[in-house]
């Protein structure tokens, strides 16, 4: 029996050795293996911070020191399971080696710089459970192979630029908990088949091109915490069976085009604190059965078409935080209660059509931040309650029927920002302190009832930057400081009773931009400190009682573009310098006790006459001519008058016939030395004497002087005439290259003017010889001469500028403005927008570019249309800043002058042309907290910073 049982434990320890030393030749295969795959990736990789410098080949391939490298981490046998190197400022490509790492469990490429793709395939990653490769850019298809893994719990790929449609293969990966596809730029629509992830709490797909229906099939995950499927292209309805998600917590269904009502089986989803289904096309009413959700913390519906009345039940919802309901259809009473919520930080209720007052006790209960009810039609006392908190930023009630006073608390509101209340029926005075609190900025009290005094302390603010108090019943005078408050931007109060003069303390008003006083009962005379308010750019003082002069000063401010002193008592002449004032674009002197000669320079040259008259002393310029002489004696001077006439016909006549022999010998002898030898002289032009200096300006660096650019001026190298001059095609020799030339006509002999029409030019041409850009052009230069050449009063035959650019009034009108250029500026972005020429053929006879534009626009396929298809590659947030674009382009070419923007406006459009983008919030820090910070939504809610 002995020895049997020898032989048995012998046997055993012999297997145990050879399993153990298989077990360590396979480890110690393994561990090469991952060492050569990890340097492999390491080679693909961009590491500017060098933060995988200890990447390096062991000496002993045994060696197991990979498993202490940065980012590694290896189980018991020494191969690589965890691969972390999120947050390493990362570039290059993932290499297809990374599959070669079989034992890897967590994969984490996260908030790098990657703008590769990924490999097509991670089919052979099995044992893989967390993929995070979040806030990137990686571009192409997401890869294939992850339902291999049936461990596979996480995968988040947030914040990149995947493109095509959603993986659908995830389907099978059973086990998975989360999946975050959020801010990219898939297409198509959500798989149905998704449905059977049964263990999935967090799908995120908001922030693709996603369209199609909402599945059915998603109120089948039963585990499901946060669906996040908003900003997208999202339609239908939403569905009813969502109210059999009895776990959800996070609901978001944001920006989309959802149809029909809203399910008031939603109502049944008693631990849901998020909702948001904001920017819809929603319609019907607020389900009452929303005053069951009690655990509801965001509720947001604005932007929809919502209809009837705020359901009072929704006072039953203490946890509330946030209730949006702007821009909607509703109507009646804002239900009393609303008053009792007792956490309650932001209500906005604006663009509706709501009556009745708001609740008296609100913000009494809770810390209010934000009320936005502007623009319906409630009407009672403002709630003296609002600010107990003492936490409300934001007060704004305009265009409502508010009535009685301010309520006396705001002045002690320390938290208040901005305080908007214009357009009401409110009376009583303005309350004081005001002024003294530490960060309001934007103060609009206008279009009331308000009384007495502007308060003094408002003088004493240090934030304040936009005060409107027009259209009052203010009495009394200007605070002496007012206009020095150091933040100050726009002061407006118009229409009011304000008596005495404007206070001369114009000295420290650094941020000064727009002062309107007009309409008051102002007097005395105009401030000359108000020169030095370096950015003033409208100041309107018409309808007072102004006196004096006009301060010379004025006409020189760097900013003013707007200038309105009409219906005044202003007395002497126009200043001189008002012609060459650097930015004026309107000018109002009318109605005034003006006197003297009209300049004839700068806005003075083409002004309206509409805007000078009521002054009885003006003249010349756009006015009749000044009389010479107004005294007696008119039988002798009239005689004297007619002889000197007679012989100053005859004289001109002589001279007219000598001259005209003199200029065609003259233009013989040039034709031969211009045309047969390629110059028409050999020294420089006189200026003085009425001629132009050659100059060549550059636009960008070039390598040929002037000289060679006068020898290809002739006859022979004509290749086109426009309106204001012959084009030159200049082929030249080193380097080798092909350029045109435009020589500008000079019309006419020499006028009044003149000389500073040729300063003008060539201030121009030294501008934009300034500009270094590729894509400066022989039309941006037309823009500018177009302009000179109306303060020559020249026919509209000479108007500088391209065939395709020209405004239509060029046809009806000699008038250049402001108004001309915007039509060509419009002209140029259509161009960018849609990729076409300003004279194409498909456009048809006598059409252009705008009448194409608007003729696709008003068709079947709309604005879509007309877009560069091969611009953004048909990515559809970049089609959407284009269509925004577009909207100003069409804005600038309206037919009629006045219904094109100013060029400021326009600039301040351009700015605002920002289409949805991805928000930097996208994506968690890592796999580690993918759930923690999902309850930011890709694109951020109507208040801003959180839902403040």
């Amino acid at each position: 029996m002995q020895q049997p049982t020898s032989l048995l434990l012998f046997s055993f320890f012999f297997s145990v050795l050879l399993s153990c030393a298989a077990v360590s030749g396979a480890a110690g295969a393994t561990t090469d293996d991952d060492i050569s795959a990890l340097l492999a990736i390491r080679s693909g990789l961009v590491d500017p911070l060098d933060a995988l410098r200890d990447w390096k080949s062991p000496a002993d391939p045994r060696d197991s020191m990979h498993c202490n490298w940065t980012g590694v981490g290896c189980n018991s046998f020494g191969s690589v399971e965890k691969l972390d190197l999120s947050h390493m400022n990362l570039s290059g490509s993932i290499a297809d080696d990374i599959q070669r790492l079989r034992s890897l469990t967590t994969l984490n490429l996260c908030c790098n710089a990657f703008s590769s793709s990924l490999p097509k395939s991670l089919s052979g990653l099995s044992l893989l459970r967390e993929l995070d490769v979040s806030a990137n850019a990686f571009v192409g298809q997401f890869p294939t192979g992850l339902a291999s893994s049936p461990a596979l719990t996480i995968v988040n790929a947030s914040g990149n630029n995947f493109v095509g449609p959603l993986p659908e293969y995830l389907s099978n990966a059973t086990y998975l908990e989360i999946i975050d596809l959020r801010g990219s730029f898939f297409q198509g629509s959500i798989p149905a088949s998704y449905g059977r992830l049964r263990k999935l709490k967090f799908l995120g797909l908001s922030g693709n091109n996603l369209t199609g229906k909402i599945p059915v099939e998603l109120s089948e995950i039963a585990s499901l915490e946060k669906l996040i499927i908003g900003y997208n292209e999202l339609e239908g309805s939403i569905p009813a069976e969502f109210g059999n998600l009895f776990g959800l917590r996070y609901l978001d269904l944001a920006v989309g085009n959802l149809d029909g009502a809203i399910p008031p089986e939603l109502g049944k989803l008693q631990q849901l604190t998020t909702l948001y289904l904001y920017k819809n096309d929603l319609e019907g009413e607020i389900p009452k059965e929303f005053g069951n959700l009690s655990a509801l913390v965001m509720l947001d519906v604005s932007d929809n078409q919502i209809s009837g009345p705020i359901p009072p039940e929704l006072a039953q919802l203490k946890n509330l935080r946030l209730l949006n309901f702007m821009c909607n259809r509703l109507k009646g009473p804002v239900p009393p209660g609303f008053g009792d919520l007792p956490r309650l930080e932001v209500l906005e209720l604006w663009n509706n059509s709501l009556t009745g007052p708001l609740p008296a006790n609100l913000g009494r209960s809770s810390s209010l931040q934000w009320l936005d009810a502007s623009s319906n039609s409630l009407s009672g006392e403002i709630p003296s309650s609002l600010c107990d908190g003492r936490n409300l930023t934001k007060l704004i009630l305009f265009n409502n029927a508010f009535s009685g006073p301010i309520p006396v608390g705001l002045s002690a509101c320390i938290s208040l920002v901005r305080v908007r209340m214009q357009n009401n029926r409110l009376n009583g005075t303005i309350p004081g302190g005001l002024g003294k609190l530490p960060k309001l900025q934007r103060l609009e009290l206008a279009g009331n009832d308000l009384g007495g005094e502007i308060p003094g302390d408002i003088s004493l603010s240090t934030s304040l930057s936009f005060v409107d108090l027009s259209h009052n019943h203010l009495q009394l005078s200007i605070p002496s400081n007012i206009f020095s408050i150091p933040t100050l931007q726009s002061f407006m109060a118009s229409d009011n009773l304000l008596v005495g003069g404007i206070p001369d303390q114009f000295q420290d008003c650094p941020t000064l931009a727009a002062l309107d006083l007009s309409n008051n009962r102002l007097t005395g005379g105009i401030p000359a400190s108000l020169a030095s308010c370096q950015r003033i750019v409208s100041l309107d003082l018409h309808g007072n009682r102004m006196t004096g002069q006009i301060p010379v000063a004025i006409a020189m401010m760097p900013a003013l573009a707007i200038l309105d002193l009409s219906s005044n008592l202003l007395t002497g002449s126009i200043p001189e310098n008002f012609g060459s004032s650097p930015a004026l674009e309107t000018l109002n002197l009318s109605y005034n006790n003006l006197s003297g000669p009209v300049p004839s320079n700068g806005i003075l040259r083409t002004i309206n006459p509409d805007e000078l008259a009521g002054n009885s002393g003006l003249c010349g310029g756009v006015l009749a001519p000044c009389g010479s002489d107004a005294d007696g004696g008119w039988p002798e001077r009239r005689k004297t008058a007619h002889l000197k006439h007679i012989v100053a016909g005859w004289m001109t006549g002589f001279s007219a016939v000598l001259a005209f022999c003199i200029v065609l010998l003259g233009a013989q002898h040039l034709y031969k030395k211009w045309y047969v030898n390629g110059s028409c002289c050999g020294g420089r032009f006189d200026v003085e004497h009425g001629e132009w200096p050659w100059r060549l300006i550059a636009f960008q660096r070039l390598s040929f002087a002037s000289s060679d650019i006068l020898a290809c001026v002739k006859e022979a190298n004509v290749i086109g005439m426009g309106a204001t001059g012959i084009v030159y095609k200049a082929e030249l020799q080193r380097p080798h290259a092909v350029v045109a030339v435009k020589k500008l006509w000079r019309t006419g002999s020499p006028e009044p003017g003149s000389s500073n029409l040729r300063a003008d030019i060539a201030g121009e041409v030294n501008v934009l010889g300034k500009l270094r850009h590729r894509n400066i052009v022989p039309r941006i230069a037309d823009f500018g001469l177009a302009k000179m050449m109306a303060r020559t009063n020249e026919t509209v035959s000479v108007v500088a500028g391209s065939y395709g650019y020209i405004a239509p009034e060029y046809g009806y009108t000699t008038k250049v403005d402001q108004k001309s250029d915007i039509y060509s500026f419009g002209v140029v972005l259509m161009e960018l927008v849609t990729g076409k020429r300003p004279i194409e053929p498909e456009f048809g006879e006598s059409h252009d570019i705008v009448g194409w534009v608007r003729d696709k626009v008003r068709g079947d396929r709309g604005v879509e249309a007309v877009l560069d298809p091969s611009i953004g590659g048909q990515c559809k947030h970049v089609q959407e800043e284009m269509v925004l674009v577009l909207r100003i382009a069409v804005l600038c070419t309206a037919k009629l002058p006045k219904d094109r923007p100013s060029t400021r406006d326009v600039l301040t459009m351009l700015g605002e042309a920002k289409p949805r983008r991805k928000s930097s919030s996208s994506s968690s820090a890592g796999v580690g907290s993918t759930v923690v910070d999902k309850d930011k939504p890709v694109f951020s809610t109507s208040p801003n910073s959180g839902y403040l």
